[in-house]
């Protein structure tokens, strides 16, 4: 078994698939019209057959409630490997990218949350 598809859910799809491939670096994968919204992927250049990360639209009544909560309380929906956080943060933010949380050293693992500009906070992380 192994992890295929994750969601993040967008308020917005033009604008993730924008943030999420111009600003964060994925390339898109999959573009497929449903109605109003689209199947619409994401991809890690790096791993192309990789994991697959959804830019779920948030219409469904309860993810706007879940979403904001989560971000109240600083929870990111969803966390992101990189090489070297501190690099990647003045990188970001070099890009407008508004951060929640600077660089943080935890014992082995170093972390920052970012906004993604549709509705979630997003963690990069590196483990030495």
């Amino acid at each position: 078994m192994r992890i295929h598809l994750s969601s993040v859910f967008v308020d917005d799809q033009d604008r993730a698939l924008r943030f999420y491939t111009e600003v964060l670096g994925f390339v898109k994968k999959t573009e497929v019209p449903l109605g109003a919204h689209r199947w619409l992927t994401v991809v890690s250049p790096e791993e192309p057959d990789g994991t697959e990360l959804v830019l779920e639209p948030d219409e469904h009544p309860a993810v706007k409630p879940y979403k904001e909560a989560l971000v109240s309380d600083g929870i990111p929906a969803a966390a992101f490997a990189v090489e070297d956080v501190p690099a990647e943060f003045e990188r970001l933010r070099g890009l407008g990218v508004r951060f929640t949380q600077d660089p943080l050293e935890m014992g082995p693992v170093t972390t920052a949350v970012l906004d993604d500009t549709c509705g979630n906070l997003i963690q990069i992380f590196h483990h030495r």
